[in-house]
């Protein structure tokens, strides 16, 4: 059977040595955008969770995820295929401030927490990369990534728990599609299981159509312009310590997905001045902190399209929803459930790839140091371990992954090789 003509058979040719797609544009204008609105629905469910949270408006946080992700991809010169969208990771400081200050202080304070990023990578252009990289070895990495997407695993049982009908329909439709499908359908298994799971949720009557017929067709986002106060910044900014360890992590995540090292190529410098400076500009309009989304992280592990411009795409899909609020309306009645369904594939990926990492590196677990060391990451970054840090009136809690990552950088150096 000749399948040249087959819109649904990705050529040969189009893969590389690893079976992956890293030029999205070799499939056509049509399902290059198809990837783009895949990854759309993946940052959407926590990107609004965040602001839902916190109080900060939607549609400036969708639309500033747009903008961030298309700076991070000028900045890091189109290399790194990343989504940036809400962190959860500033959440409960933002709370805190918004309450005592305001919402325009809160955002202030993650202005600053952006500026931090952007000293890092200055301290980094002095001493080197290589310094860095020589503190991330695959003992060290491998259990962040899995940490990575295990600490999300609570998260994605949580949605699904909603509604385990849906969330085992969404499950099974995704997994049928990306192991049983071929050709460019088996690149959108993302899409297509939502697509269906929510046709079927909405003929047994699980979805609530009111969000779509209440939003206006179209609204410019309610931009608010930040204000600060130095208790407000002494507040958040200094999680943002703890932060660039998770990006760091991310970057080292998303290279382990793509078979690429970021680290070196665009840089760890430009991805911390493209993460820094995206979340200072969301905030300094009203949205909230911007990171690297280990969700469409995923996606890149299940569906083997490495190429950034899906991501860009994406972006732009971002900034529509934050124009167009008839389109947000409907993504946001997606059931809970479907989203969570999902998930639990996604987020396995991302703790399989960090075995996968330890795997092919020939991570020696006879060896009781190495032992020791991805024992100590696993257990801080999964079991809530949080260690605070009080200078004055300077208090800043490390918790969860960035601590994990600091033990297991900090055992990695003071444990003795061989022993």
């Amino acid at each position: 059977m000749n399948n040249e003509n087959n819109p649904n058979v990705v050529p040969e040719h189009e893969f590389d040595e690893t079976g992956a797609i890293r030029d999205a544009r070799a499939l056509g204008m049509s399902k290059t955008i198809t990837l783009g609105l895949q990854h759309t629905f993946t940052m959407f469910g926590a990107t609004v969770l965040v602001p839902i949270i916190t109080g900060f408006d939607i549609s400036v946080a969708l639309f500033m995820a747009g903008i961030g992700t298309l700076l991070f991809h000028l900045i890091t010169k189109g290399k790194m295929p990343a989504f940036l969208g809400s962190s959860f990771a500033f959440i409960a400081p933002t709370l805190a401030v918004s309450e005592m200050y305001g919402m325009e202080y809160a955002q202030g304070g993650i202005v600053v927490a952006g500026i931090v990023y952007l000293i890092l990578a200055g301290l980094i252009a002095i001493f080197g990369t290589e310094t860095i990289i020589g503190w991330f070895p695959p003992v060290v990495t491998g259990p962040i990534i899995m940490v990575i997407g295990l600490k999300l695993a609570p998260t994605a049982i949580e949605m699904a728990a909603s509604d385990w009908l849906l969330a085992i329909i969404a499950f099974a439709l995704v997994t049928a599609i990306s192991i049983f499908s071929r050709g460019f359908i088996k690149v959108i298994p993302v899409i297509l299981g939502l697509i269906a799971a929510y046709i079927i949720s909405a003929i047994i009557s699980r979805v609530d159509f009111t969000p779509i017929a209440e939003a206006p067709w179209f609204a410019l986002p309610p931009f608010r312009m930040a204000k600060f106060d130095l208790g407000a910044v002494l507040t958040i900014a200094p999680l943002a310590l703890a932060t660039m360890v998770e990006h760091i992590g991310d970057v080292i995540a998303i290279g382990a997905t793509t078979n690429r090292d970021y680290i070196r190529d665009p840089g760890l410098i430009r991805t911390l001045l493209g993460d820094g400076l995206a979340t200072s500009l969301s905030a300094l309009f009203g949205g909230p902190a911007n990171t690297t989304y280990s969700e469409n992280t995923g996606v890149l592990a299940l569906t083997r399209v490495w190429d950034p411009l899906v991501m860009r795409i994406a972006a732009i899909f971002a900034i529509v929803l934050g124009l167009f609020n008839k389109l947000g309306a409907v993504i946001s009645t997606i059931p809970t459930a479907v989203i969570g369904g999902i998930s639990i594939i996604l987020f396995g990926m991302i703790a399989a790839i960090g075995a996968r990492t330890l795997v092919e590196n020939r991570v020696d677990f006879t060896s009781t140091r190495n032992l020791i060391i991805a024992a100590s990451i696993l257990v801080l970054g999964l079991g809530g371990a949080m260690f605070p840090v009080e200078i004055g009136q300077f208090a800043l809690n490390i918790e969860g992954m960035a601590l994990a990552a600091i033990v297991g950088i900090i055992l990695n150096k003071l444990l003795p090789e061989g022993k």
